[in-house]
């Protein structure tokens, strides 16, 4: 079994054959899917998803990019959105100092306010970092003396340092199919050398897709290309990735119920 700890189903790449493309991903072996909140105004339809399918669960929060354009809200409300038996983490959130789509000084405060409310639900918090690992070493080393704070940084793309002081704080780290691209060896020498109690995998579909299928609109059912990357660098046995994926993922996000 696999899980894709990080996709977007609402998306409208899918409209047109979403049930197809969950059975595509059931057919490979992917037995859960995470479908990501990006914007508040959206998330009744990211919900409405993972109600109607038993193996997509889902999360609420704001992307940086929407941080200027979405509405003020506190980490009370955003805690009580996220009060629902299938939401299991808070975000997507976080800084992308790349794109500069919304004012950096804005990303930060929204970011603490998921941050807010991830300790007061006790859910792991789902981070974007892009262009801004200093910034976001910074944020997350306060937010995290502020109280217990769990999370992921999904995609993962920035530097080692990075990497090692959110383990060290507690965090996870997702690779998504960046991991398969050629010109990605720093990428794939983080994820030898990180503990592998703290891996996971995921699509970040519908981008991204990894080699083989680059250029294509990406989907869950090829999380397993990133997985079998990801045994080969740590050169381990792609049964053993699958089973410490789904496990971290379990671990994590312990709202989700493992399926039978």
């Amino acid at each position: 079994m696999l899980v894709d700890s990080h996709c977007h189903l609402d998306f409208p790449d899918f409209d047109q054959e979403r049930d197809q493309v969950l059975e595509r991903a059931r057919a490979a072996g992917v037995g859960t899917m995470l479908t990501i909140g990006t914007k508040l105004s959206a998330f009744e339809r990211v919900r409405a998803i993972a109600e109607r399918y038993p193996d997509v669960w889902c999360t609420v929060g704001i992307h940086p990019h929407e941080a200027e354009s979405e509405a003020d809200i506190d980490a009370g409300a955003l805690a009580a959105l996220a009060d629902h038996p299938r939401v299991v983490g808070i975000g997507e959130c976080g800084l992308d100092f790349f794109y500069d789509h919304s004012p950096r000084d804005r990303q930060e405060a929204v970011f603490r306010v998921h941050a807010d409310a991830a300790r007061r639900t006790g859910l792991p918090l789902i981070v974007h970092a892009r262009d801004a690992d200093e910034e976001m070493i910074r944020v997350l080393t306060e937010e995290s003396h502020g109280g217990a704070l769990k999370g992921v940084l999904h995609c993962f793309s920035s530097g080692r340092r990075l990497a090692e002081e959110a383990v060290a704080l507690g965090f996870y780290i997702s690779f998504s199919g960046i991991l398969t691209f050629k010109k990605a060896e720093e990428l794939r020498e983080i994820a030898r050398d990180l503990p592998a109690d703290r891996l996971l995998v995921e699509t970040d579909s519908p981008y991204l897709a990894p080699i083989p299928h680059r250029g294509q609109r990406n989907e869950p059912a090829f999380v397993g290309h990133t997985a079998a990357r990801l045994a080969e660098v740590r050169g381990q046995p792609l049964r053993e990735i699958e089973a410490l994926t789904t496990d971290n993922f379990f671990r994590l996000f312990d709202r989700a119920q493992r399926p039978a």
